[in-house]
């Protein structure tokens, strides 16, 4: 085939897909009035919820069922984020809040996850986000909950012990590489922001290289970054892509200590989705501590009803000293049978007890 030839049929594929987007389009649209219309039979005047983990999942699936090649199924995927994306606006005015500034990994896993089309409220705190949430300022939040190397996001735990009104319905993975970023040289820096996570997953390639350096922990790696770029001899842990944002040169790649270093992050709402059939709860819950083997009663109720329990964490409750909040995640939907049947149970060894939510097990 020539060149002229295989422009034009690329012309004509082009159309025929700009057809066939529009039509997917208007279909999106038909969606949504249809769900608004089913909630007003029902005498509920919310709005409907326009991202429905689930559903996303299963259309990934299938499309990556359907892939032939020679496009990857990374590729086809991202292509049908930026569908789904332009989908959800036309069906409602959706705003993302993140963790900022601009740049942040909190930032990429929401574009990662929502897409080009929605618009996007950075915060300057993890609890900001959450209550941001709570408050219906947004319609749905991302916010970092544990990284593969460091553990738990306390700050995101800490904030859901007084914030419990929003609901988990999403989880995303993000592989994250940090790198060192400054005006300067190695030898020439002093100070070093970050993140304490990222001073976490960075901290050997600290202690060899930087290890007079000052270590100041900031509200996220973006910030650091801002900061570095408006002082002399001085350098941010952040991501790559914060270098040009903010005026910086790339002093250091990959200075995590693990290789397939990745962080999870939750997506906030108002509400949870119902079962898929592949699922994970994260549940929040107090016991009595001073009644003898009261956690391990409540978490064999787990094993007893056949669940198998992925997570556990603990921090302070706040209520009185040495007292904690547990925070369990399992596999599972709250709705399950197996699962409704174990939180009925677990209430008894419980002073309090709080269903976070139940979202799709999402693949890393």
């Amino acid at each position: 085939m020539d060149l002229d030839s295989a422009r034009k049929m690329i012309s004509d594929v082009d159309r025929q897909l700009v057809e066939l987007l529009n039509a997917r389009a208007r279909l999106s649209v038909n969606v949504g009035a249809a769900k608004r219309h089913r909630l007003k039979k029902e005498g509920s005047e919310s709005e409907p919820e326009v991202y429905v983990p689930g559903q996303e999942k299963r259309v990934f699936e299938k499309v990556r069922g359907l892939n032939q090649g020679p496009l990857s199924n990374d590729s086809v995927c991202a292509i049908y984020r930026e569908i789904m994306s332009a989908s959800i606006s036309l069906q409602s005015d959706v705003t993302v809040g993140y963790l900022g500034p601009a740049g942040t990994f909190s930032h990429q896993a929401a574009l990662n996850r929502f897409g080009d089309s929605l618009g996007y409220v950075a915060y300057g705190k993890i609890g900001d986000v959450v209550h941001a949430v709570a408050k219906d300022e947004v319609t749905y939040g991302v916010v970092p909950i544990e990284n593969s190397t460091f553990g738990a996001v306390v700050q995101t735990l800490d904030t859901f012990v007084g914030q419990p009104a929003v609901k988990i319905r999403a989880e995303v993975y993000l592989p994250v590489t940090q790198a060192l970023l400054s005006r300067f040289q190695v030898d020439a820096i002093r100070k070093v922001y970050s993140h304490p996570q990222a001073f976490g997953q960075s901290r050997r390639w600290l202690d060899q290289h930087l290890p007079h350096a000052a270590r100041v922990e900031v509200a996220s790696t973006a910030k650091a970054a801002e900061l570095a770029a408006s002082e002399n001899y001085a350098a941010a842990i952040s991501s790559e892509a914060c270098a040009a944002i903010y005026g910086l040169d790339v002093v250091a790649k990959d200075i995590t200590t693990a290789r397939d270093n990745t962080t999870r992050f939750f997506v906030l709402g108002q509400s949870s989705d119902g079962p898929t059939g592949d699922d994970k709860t994260l549940l929040m819950f107090t016991v009595d501590h001073r009644e003898p083997g009261a956690l391990c009663g409540a978490l064999n109720v787990f094993a007893t009803h056949g669940i198998n329990q992925t997570a556990i964490n603990s921090r302070p409750s706040g209520q009185r000293q040495w007292h904690y909040v547990f925070f369990v995640e399992i596999i599972g939907h709250a709705q399950d049978t197996n699962v409704a049947s174990a939180l009925d149970e677990i209430k008894s060894y419980c002073l309090d007890l709080v269903v976070l939510g139940s979202y799709p097990r999402q693949s890393y």
